[in-house]
C-alpha cells in the first residue's frame, strides 16, 4: 500500500458487472484534502480488488429466510458487515453462525431482539475488538473490529432517535462520545473502513423529502452538522461519494406509503474511511434486485488487496 497512500483517482471509473447495480461518477478528492493528493494514472492500481459489503439486516434470521445468504455466496466479498442481528448467537442456525468459509464475529446486545452488530471475513483477522468501552451502548451490540495488518474494518451501528425524545437524547450522546474517538484513530497510522447504518442522511440529496424531514430524527441539524465536522474537519470520507455524487441514492425505506416503489428513501448507510483510503475507492452499488431488509446492501470495491496493509 505504500505505492498508493498519498495519491488520488479522478476523472471516471469503469463501470462493472455483478449482480448488482453499479456507478461510475467520478469525485475529486483534492477539494477536500488538497495536502494529500497528487495526480497518477489509474493503470498503476493494483488489479486486485477488495470487496466490502455492508447491510442493516433488521434480523438476521429474517434475511437469511429470504435467501441473503444464497446471494452473499456469489458476491466474491472479502468482508460483511451486518447491523441488526437482533438475536443472540445460541438462537443462530449453524447456516448463518458459521456460513461456508467465513470467520464470524458476533455481539450480541443483552435485550433479545434488539440491535447486535456482527462481521464476516474470508480471512482471519489478527484481531478482533468488541465494543467502544462504553457500558451504556456496548450492551446494545453496536460495535465489532477485525484488524488485518494496518487496515481495520468495523460494523457499527449507530442508535435511531425515532421512537422518541428519549432515544434521540441517548443518540445524541453516542455522538458526542463517538467523535473524540473517531478523532483519535486519525492520529493512528492504521486505514479504517468503518461500515454500517448510521442513521443520519448527510445531505439534501440523501433523501427524498428532505424539506418534510427536517425537525425528524435522522436529519435534524445537529445530527448534519456531526457529519459535516466528521468530513470536513476531522478528514473522514464518505467512500460512497467518492465515484458516486447523485442523488436518490438511498439504503433505507420505510414499509409505510410504498416507499420502496416510489423510491423514496434515506441514504443512512456508510463505508466511512480514513483519507489514505481515497484513492482506492474503485466500485460502488446499491443492490436493489431482491430485497433481504428495509435497508439495502452496500456494495464497495476497493483497489487493492487486504493482505496488503
Amino acid at each position: 500500500m505504500k505505492n498508493i497512500i498519498g495519491k488520488f483517482i479522478t476523472g471516471r471509473h469503469t463501470m462493472f458487472r455483478s449482480d448488482v447495480v453499479s456507478y461510475s461518477a467520478g469525485y475529486d478528492t483534492r477539494r477536500r484534502h488538497p495536502k494529500h493528493w497528487i495526480p497518477f494514472l489509474k493503470d498503476r492500481l493494483p488489479k486486485h480488488l477488495m470487496r466490502v459489503i455492508s447491510i442493516n439486516m433488521n434480523g438476521i434470521r429474517s434475511a437469511h429466510a429470504k435467501g441473503f445468504f444464497q446471494w452473499l455466496s456469489r458476491q466474491r466479498a472479502d468482508v460483511v458487515c451486518v447491523q441488526e442481528t437482533k438475536a443472540q448467537i445460541e438462537q443462530l442456525v449453524d447456516e448463518i453462525r458459521s456460513p461456508g468459509r467465513w470467520h464470524t464475529y458476533f455481539v450480541d446486545a443483552e435485550k433479545k431482539g434488539y440491535s447486535g452488530v456482527a462481521l464476516f471475513s474470508r480471512i482471519e483477522p489478527d484481531k478482533v475488538v468488541r465494543g467502544l468501552g462504553w457500558d451504556e451502548f456496548d450492551v446494545e451490540g453496536r460495535y465489532v473490529q477485525a484488524d488485518f495488518g494496518g487496515l481495520s474494518i468495523a460494523s457499527v451501528y449507530l442508535p435511531s432517535g425515532s421512537s422518541g425524545e428519549e432515544r434521540q437524547q441517548m443518540k445524541f450522546l453516542f455522538l458526542y462520545k463517538f467523535m473524540p474517538w473517531l478523532k483519535a484513530r486519525r492520529k493512528e497510522n492504521r486505514e479504517y473502513i468503518l461500515c454500517g447504518d448510521w442513521n443520519i442522511a448527510h445531505r439534501k440529496i440523501d433523501l427524498k423529502n428532505w424539506r418534510s424531514n427536517q425537525k425528524n430524527s435522522g436529519f435534524l441539524p445537529e445530527e448534519r452538522a456531526w457529519m459535516d465536522e466528521l468530513f470536513d474537519e476531522v478528514g473522514f470520507v464518505d467512500a460512497f461519494r467518492v465515484v458516486n455524487q447523485d442523488a436518490e441514492q438511498y439504503t433505507w425505506w420505510s414499509n409505510r406509503g410504498r416507499s420502496w416503489d416510489k423510491n423514496v428513501g434515506w441514504r443512512l448507510d456508510y463505508q466511512v474511511i480514513t483519507p489514505g483510503l481515497a484513492p482506492v475507492v474503485e466500485k460502488a452499488a446499491i443492490y436493489k434486485r431482491a430485497r433481504f431488509s428495509d435497508h439495502a446492501p452496500l456494495i464497495m470495491d476497493y483497489a487493492c488487496k487486504i493482505t496488503g496493509f
